[in-house]
């Protein structure tokens, strides 16, 4: 059985990269062409715009951390419902991945990427690499070890002792602060190499295989399995993902273009809370319309994403994108897990997105 390439192990190390980068910035921008605005595409947000003139903020690149699938229906509700444009850019490129984001922040090649706080937060504590994580999409990370029920069956952390568990490269230091944050250790498992496919759990080769729950669990169970998740954020390792991240000398030097392009996504991402069947249309009709993306699978990550990773108590009391002391706290906690030590000024500035909401606080009441 055939599965699209799955997208767990993104978190790839960007140490490396990030020394490359760093010899390249200040280079020109993404040479990526904006994606055009569907016709007819249906937004929930009332007409709210920053009063800045067209244009104002020039053009702007932003790399994504995976193809063009439901995972950006807000980058792709800002960009087809006109956020973008009429927050002051005159256009907003959407580059796909796979990529941490980390080298194109560091070349100039791009201005936001869309990332994680394992791999920025490598690229900082590795490569002292200037950059900050100024809000998130995705208050819980998705990773999962995904099993199923008449295999593995691992639903407990214990369940994973003396299994055989597909762990992709870039995810073993991952997997390995899991295990620790529960008091196991990679000698309690035995630790396969796998690539991003599925297969080798369908075909019972592994008990379990580190994926993401909007991706692999979806389509796994799609194609006809029963499925079973051990979600890494609710088993001691919580940290956020799809990080909305820049340089510092971005915020020293465009925080107005950073503070406007905020405000466009969370707009856009206010309507992809709200209506993520058409987020998931976006998706496979038209930004990512050359992927052969399955339509019900696509739906199915955007309303998992809507409802389980994007929205929490915090964004409820303060707004999309925000990240609480706590939650930074135990983002930490998770990367020194990982091996990565880092204080809450090293990888988090906040201020930029706290001075959108003073500015517009309409945009904290997101639910329709």
């Amino acid at each position: 059985m055939r599965f699209i390439t799955g997208k767990a192990g993104r978190t790839a190390a960007v140490a490396t990269a990030a020394v490359a980068a760093l010899a390249l910035a200040g280079c020109s921008s993404s040479e990526a062409e904006p994606e055009g605005s569907p016709t007819g595409a249906a937004g929930t947000t009332e007409e709210t715009t920053a009063a800045v003139e067209p244009g104002t903020y020039g053009d702007f690149a932003v790399q994504l951390s995976w193809i063009k699938n439901e995972e950006f229906s807000g980058e792709f509700f800002a960009d087809a419902n006109g956020y973008y444009t009429d927050a002051g850019f005159a256009s907003v490129s959407l580059t796909p991945g796979p990529s941490t984001g980390a080298a194109e922040l560091l070349s100039g090649t791009a201005d936001v990427a869309l990332s994680d706080a394992v791999s920025i937060g490598s690229a900082v504590a590795a490569e002292e690499a200037p950059l900050k994580i100024i809000g998130t999409t995705y208050q819980k990370n998705p990773f999962t070890v995904l099993s199923l029920a008449d295999g593995g069956n691992i639903a407990t952390v214990d369940d994973m002792v003396g299994k055989k568990i597909g762990v992709q490269a870039s995810n073993t230091s991952l997997f390995e602060a899991l295990l620790a944050a529960n008091g196991l250790t990679a000698d309690d498992v035995t630790i396969v190499p796998v690539e991003y496919d599925p297969a080798p759990l369908t075909n019972g080769e592994v008990d379990g295989f580190i994926a993401y729950l909007t991706n692999e669990s979806i389509t796994v169970e799609a194609a006809g399995y029963d499925t079973v998740n051990l979600p890494f954020a609710d088993n001691g390792l919580p940290f956020v993902a799809e990080t909305i991240t820049v340089t510092d000398q971005s915020i020293a030097e465009n925080r107005d273009a950073l503070k406007a392009f905020l405000y466009a996504e969370i707009l856009g991402w206010t309507d992809a809370v709200n209506d993520p069947a058409e987020g998931a249309r976006l998706a496979y009709e038209v930004y990512g319309a050359d992927l052969g993306l399955d339509p019900a699978n696509s739906e199915a990550g955007a309303i998992a994403q809507a409802e389980d990773l994007v929205v929490s108590e915090e964004t409820v009391a303060n707004g999309l994108f925000t990240i609480s002391d706590e939650l930074q706290a135990s983002t930490l906690a998770s990367l020194a897990g990982a091996g990565i030590e880092l204080e809450a000024s090293d990888l988090f500035d906040l201020s930029l997105l706290a001075e959108v909401y003073e500015e517009h606080p309409e945009l904290i009441a997101y639910a329709g």
